[in-house]
């Protein structure tokens, strides 16, 4: 391959890099970005795009929050890692911030949310060997279809995606598979060998599913009747996507008993991710039976810590709620204008595009070239998940743009 010269830094030049260079496991819209702040970008040829996607809630604080890269830059200049052979002085307090604000005794450190999941799951089985008797090697979970919960060989065995799971077998067993929001189908796959239900409260990747009135009720009801573990994959519903700092009690009145976390709590800036629960669960962990070499490094857990101190600000939650009003009030208007239907909960939304108008890629790419950024999911779903800290007038300007968008291949 000839590159061309650098200097010229055109989108055409970078997108070469990546359509050449970096494996094809994305389809990126035709856009490269160098810098951002709040809910902005900006591209390699300076032009402004206002971001409605946030790096799939990864960026719940917007692009170089100055709380975020004050805390990163403080650590950078101290430790960034020691291994967990050592303690360092950010990893207790981070546990102990991040368990208080969750209202759970412990913490388990990781980096990705798709290695949340994984602890999540040995942590459950392990707890269903030691305290709920299961014979071993024989625990089984409940899952839901249509799940998302990271692209890993042990998660992808469970999924119903065709494209997340065909081509990489075989797979663990262990699963059950159920309709998510069906509770009488839940609770008939809950048996003796069972030890957990895995739910996303919303399910995110699948175009922003809400759960049923009482579903996350009836999962808890579920669980308790059994004795077996309630896990919410909050990876991307938590830390005030839905306006609460938890989905599952914000949107189902309940706790689950473990909660895995991640995306926003690394504040765009580094992966971060934990396991949080009490310790009559995360207490069946000895060492030398689970770790991480950067889980719980210095640098993730002082960003972490800033993390949890932003999403204990009340005034953020609110002002979720107040913007997650007026994209549901916006998306209403659309429907029957290009819009089929949409989910929304907080600042998040999964848009049904009207197939006569195109995909939606289509109308991502149309969205794009007039500086909007979203993305799709499973065709024809735009999903919109701004940063939380969008200004009012940016996300109207989004909403109406998408409106333009739909009015324009409607023609």
């Amino acid at each position: 391959m000839t590159l061309t010269d650098p200097l010229a830094a055109t989108t055409t030049w970078h997108e070469q890099l990546l359509a050449e260079r970096s494996a094809h496991n994305y389809a990126p819209l035709p856009v490269v970005l160098t810098s951002g702040s709040g809910a902005r970008v900006v591209d390699v040829e300076g032009r402004e795009y206002i971001d409605c996607l946030a790096g799939y809630s990864a960026l719940n604080f917007g692009h170089g929050h100055p709380a975020l890269v004050a805390a990163a830059h403080r650590q950078l200049d101290r430790l960034t890692l020691t291994g967990r052979a050592f303690g360092n002085d950010q990893l207790g307090p981070f546990c102990a911030e991040l368990a208080a604000l969750v209202g759970k005794q412990m913490v388990l450190p990781m980096n990705t949310g798709a290695e949340a999941v994984e602890s999540g799951l040995k942590v459950a089985r392990k707890w269903g060997y030691e305290v709920r008797g299961v014979p071993h090697d024989r625990a089984r979970v409940v899952v839901a279809a249509n799940n998302f919960h990271g692209r890993t060989i042990g998660i992808v065995g469970f999924s119903t995606d065709p494209e997340a799971r065909n081509g990489f077998g075989p797979f663990a067993p262990g699963f059950d598979v159920v309709p998510y929001g069906d509770a009488d189908a839940l609770r008939a796959a809950v048996g003796p060998e069972t030890v957990a239900v895995l739910v996303e409260p919303v399910q995110g990747e699948a175009g922003v599913v809400v759960p049923p009135p009482g579903y996350l009720a009836a999962v808890r009801d579920i669980c308790t009747d059994a004795g077996i573990l309630f896990v919410a994959d909050e990876v991307q519903s938590g830390f005030g996507r839905t306006g609460h700092v938890l989905a599952t009690r914000g949107l189902g009145g309940v706790d689950a008993d473990v909660y895995l976390l991640g995306k926003a709590l690394g504040g765009g800036i580094l992966p971060v991710s934990a396991v949080v629960a009490d310790e009559a669960v995360l207490g069946v962990l000895r060492p030398g039976q689970h770790g991480s070499t950067f889980g719980g490094n210095p640098l993730a857990c002082a960003v972490g810590r800033a993390a949890v101190g932003l999403m204990a600000e009340p005034a953020l939650l609110r002002q979720v709620v107040t913007l997650g009003e007026i994209l549901r009030t916006e998306l209403e208007a659309l429907v029957g204008r290009g819009v089929v239907t949409f989910r929304s909960v907080g600042l998040w939304a999964g848009v049904d595009i009207d197939p006569a108008l195109g995909t939606g890629r289509t109308v991502c790419e149309a969205l794009c070239a007039r500086g909007v950024l979203a993305k799709e999911t499973h065709g024809a779903t735009v999903r919109l998940s701004p940063p939380l800290v969008i200004a009012e007038a940016d996300l109207r300007h989004a909403l109406a743009t998408l409106g333009e968008v739909l009015a324009g291949l409607a023609g």
